[in-house]
């Protein structure tokens, strides 16, 4: 089969991995330098809230993790046929709800470690509700907005004749770490107000 031994040359060829590579992982390398800028403008409210300087690595790990198995996943799906586009199937329903539902159990799980390991070392904690309060918030909203963004990049890729695996996993790594910041933020801005009410 000429045409199909054509086609894996040209999907395995070096010219074609870091041809539809290199663009995206040059966007995702300025992506994490605004993540950092993010983190920057955020100083103020790490000082504010002890054990928030724990969790904020943490929870940009799982962001990742989690956003890029989905990805992956996603990607795996289509190279073997499962989806063709957007649609209401059960794999790509499926492969959505597990992915927020991880995102849910291990932002609570973040929560709470994150305060025992911060008084563990001997540095104060605001406290595991207000810590669990942040890691859900940035946890669930980001991983939703990721989903919705998995989807669509790795079926546009697709359908584009880009592989998703050469573009998939960089883009919501840097994604996934811009957006869980913003939340965390948010997130963060939000406690802050709740404090200056009760206080």
């Amino acid at each position: 089969m000429p045409e199909r031994d054509d086609y894996l040359d040209r999907y395995t060829s070096v010219k074609s991995i870091v041809g539809e590579a290199l663009p995206f992982e040059l966007v995702c390398t300025i992506g994490g330098v605004f993540a950092g800028v993010i983190l920057v403008k955020m100083i103020d409210a790490i000082e504010m809230i002890p054990g928030l300087l724990v969790l904020v690595p943490a929870i940009l790990g799982m962001r990742g993790n989690i956003s890029c198995t989905l990805g992956s996943r996603l990607g795996s799906a289509i190279h073997l046929g499962l989806i063709s586009r957007i649609e209401r199937t059960p794999e790509l329903i499926n492969n959505v709800a597990g992915s927020l539902a991880l995102s849910l159990i291990m932002s609570v799980v973040l929560g709470i470690l994150a305060h025992i390991f911060t008084v563990a070392l001997g540095m104060e904690s605001v406290g595991v509700v207000v810590l669990v309060s942040i890691a859900v918030f940035a946890g669930v909203l980001s991983g939703l907005v990721l989903a919705v963004i998995a989807v669509v990049i790795t079926i546009g890729a697709f359908k584009h004749g880009i592989d998703p695996d050469n573009v998939t996993t960089p883009a919501l790594g840097t994604l996934g770490d811009v957006i869980t910041m913003l939340m965390v933020f948010y997130a963060t801005e939000v406690v802050i107000r709740i404090w200056h009410i009760i206080l």
